[in-house]
């Protein structure tokens, strides 16, 4: 760990619950990390949405697996978020509607709570096998260890060839234009302070079979697995002892 100059950290499963508030432990593994390194976090979601899911803890966010970034500065005795990345891409809804029908049909995947897929702003789509409004608690027992979804995972990457699609979330998939990835964004992002790929080390918990973790994973960085977030002091031990 000698070498290294930045840490990048996933944040659903590895520093929280999924969509849960940052709690008060993992909060100081944080500050102990930003006390020592230079460190962002690496989202699938949108910065913002990171922003307030941290409390507003001050660290910069890549969001959406790059179309995003954000830095997180103090101002006026708070901490506030200013975007200086925000790539937009259009899509046909109705056709990507069309095709996510046609793999529920495909997977019987037929019942939902909410609509059938996700917009997001930035262009990013997220097809929820539950429905945008599954409640929590039945989204975190639907496939914990992602078998369900890995299983059908061939049918999404066929229908949305020209997208990169990942197992995202608990119980849904992210697809996002082909050259987003975290790997790709957290390089870019290195880039820019002059970081090389051996002086980066990576925190995460969805390294497997189109895990939104599984680029960085693949690549040479050094990547540190984090199974259970409420391990994760334990699993970062090394860097801040």
């Amino acid at each position: 760990m000698n070498k290294i100059k930045l840490v990048g950290l996933d944040l659903d499963g590895t520093i929280t619950q999924h969509k849960t508030k940052l709690e008060e432990k993992n909060k100081r593994v944080l500050q102990e990390i930003c006390r020592k390194y230079k460190a962002v976090i690496v989202a699938a979601g949108a910065c913002q949405r990171v922003f307030e899911q941290l409390n507003r803890f001050k660290i910069n966010i890549i969001g959406n697996y790059g179309m995003q970034e954000a830095e997180v500065i103090e101002s006026a005795g708070s901490n506030q978020i200013k975007l200086v990345k925000d790539i937009t891409v259009h899509k046909n809804r109705a056709e990507i509607t069309d095709k996510i029908e046609r793999l529920r049909k495909m997977t019987g995947y037929l019942g939902y709570q909410g609509d059938t897929v996700e917009f997001h702003q930035s262009g990013a789509i997220t097809f929820p096998l539950l429905g945008t409004k599954a409640k929590l608690e039945d989204k975190l027992s639907f496939d914990p260890n992602r078998l369900k979804r890995r299983e059908i995972y061939h049918l999404v990457k066929n229908e949305f060839s020209d997208d990169t699609v990942f197992i995202g979330g608990t119980s849904s998939f992210d697809i996002v234009p082909k050259e987003f990835n975290k790997y790709t964004a957290l390089m870019n992002y290195a880039e820019k302070y002059g970081v090389k790929e051996n002086e980066i080390v990576y925190f995460g918990d969805d390294y497997g079979l189109g895990g939104n973790d599984e680029h960085v994973y693949q690549s040479k960085i050094k990547f540190v697995k984090v199974d259970d977030y409420l391990m994760l002091k334990e699993c970062v031990e090394a860097l801040i002892c």
